[in-house]
């Protein structure tokens, strides 16, 4: 590869799309030179992550990842414990919820585990996180929690007995809120039987 391409790389870090690349100056040609060489890591169509010795990908690169694949996507359950802080084992597949509506395909690096949410309820209780790598959206912790015991047949066992017994520590007044979101959720009879 020629110096001056892999000179222009240098100004950037983090994330970078392909038009940014091509108004850099980097061909697409010179950009699958570069992802075969290992100096672009492709992350979705359309975007890349610049390695460099010095520059790691952030705890939350999946979420990132994600959430720049299909921009509507919002980490839920287990993935959003872990991504809140509730637990500190991250679960084996990265938790994405979408609307029913939205049938993007999500192909990422590593794996994901879809559900999908009416639209009556599925913009409720998120938030988005902002890194200086990029955002991603999360539901709120209580939320999640529901979600994990709506989905608990999905989730690793280790992972959903740790997440049962954390909310628990730290419930406090929160019972109310999670009680809430169970009702419009539909699962309060299984929610009482954690809480």
């Amino acid at each position: 590869m020629r110096k001056s391409v892999c000179e222009k790389l240098e100004n950037y870090s983090g994330y970078i799309g392909t038009n940014q690349l091509l108004k850099a100056g980097v061909t697409n040609r010179q950009i699958g030179t570069l992802t075969a060489e290992g100096a672009l890591e492709k992350v979705c169509y359309g975007f890349y992550w610049v390695n460099k010795a010095s520059f790691r990908k952030p705890k939350e690169y999946k979420a990132i990842e994600v959430c720049i694949s299909v921009p509507k996507v919002v980490i839920c359950a287990d993935s959003a414990c872990f991504y809140l802080g509730l637990i500190s084992a991250e679960p084996a597949f990265l938790s994405a919820a979408t609307s029913r509506e939205d049938r993007r395909a999500i192909k990422m690096n590593f794996p994901v585990r879809r559900y999908y949410f009416s639209e009556s309820n599925f913009w409720e209780a998120h938030h988005v996180v902002t890194t200086d790598f990029g955002s991603y959206q999360t539901f709120d912790l209580d939320r999640s929690v529901c979600d994990c015991i709506r989905f608990r047949k999905n989730i690793d066992t280790y992972i959903f007995d740790l997440i049962i017994e954390r909310y628990r520590e730290q419930m406090g007044a929160q019972e109310k809120r999670l009680q809430a979101y169970a009702r419009r959720l539909h699962v309060l009879n299984e929610v009482q039987k954690y809480f």
